[in-house]
């Protein structure tokens, strides 16, 4: 078991690779729809695993030396590759009038907050928000995060309604996405307002001085 995590992990970027070939041929868009879906389920679970089943510290493998890294190049693939797929072959328009703006809004987050692109709470520069206002940084993450995930939900449920599928299955697939989704939040509430493992202990070590 304490190689799920990783094996969540890692299918994720396999679907994602499937998703972007699929962006280009004429698969259903049923099809990426599942895809995507069983895509974020990987992102929900995952986390969830390796906290739950560790690696002893004397028996970790090497490569989880990067775990932070390839889930956040995985999270981030699956995630391009929607839009990709969402761009190309459901709505070319409504697709870059979200993407565009959240791209230069990020993009400009990332250098206010951690300095540099592509930052970390571990990994940022000396004069960053992250270190002069941990809580104005995390604040700002935080909705980043929200927009992230709304424009990721609409394109979703866009692709649903767009597929080929009746309009009951439709219904009753976005009736079982909801009460999912209401799971998930209230299941991974915590990990929902932490920004990162490194930032729960930046955050305790603040909140220790502060006492």
């Amino acid at each position: 078991m304490r190689y799920l995590a990783d094996i969540l992990t890692f299918s994720r970027i396999i679907l994602a690779i499937a998703l972007t070939i699929m962006s280009f041929c004429s698969a259903p868009l049923h099809a990426a729809f599942i895809i995507y879906m069983l895509g974020e389920i990987t992102d929900a679970l995952d986390g969830t695993c390796a906290s739950r089943w560790p690696f002893p510290k004397n028996k970790t493998p090497k490569y989880r030396k990067y775990a932070a890294k390839y889930d956040m190049f995985a999270d981030g693939f699956i995630a391009l590759a929607m839009v990709l797929f969402f761009s190309l072959r459901v709505n070319l328009i409504a697709g870059l009038s979200m993407l565009i703006p959240y791209l230069i809004i990020g993009l400009i987050i990332e250098f206010t907050v951690y300095g540099k692109f592509l930052g970390h709470p571990d990994d940022c520069t000396k004069n960053c928000l992250m270190k002069r206002n941990f809580k104005l940084a995390k604040t700002i993450i935080l909705a980043r995060r929200n927009v992230y995930l709304a424009i990721l939900f609409t394109m979703a449920v866009w692709t649903l309604y767009a597929s080929e599928w009746p309009l009951l299955t439709k219904n009753i697939i976005m009736g079982i996405g909801l009460l999912g989704s209401l799971f998930f939040w209230i299941f991974l509430s915590q990990r929902r307002h932490n920004i990162s493992r490194d930032a729960v202990e930046i955050e305790k070590n603040l909140s220790k001085k502060q006492n």
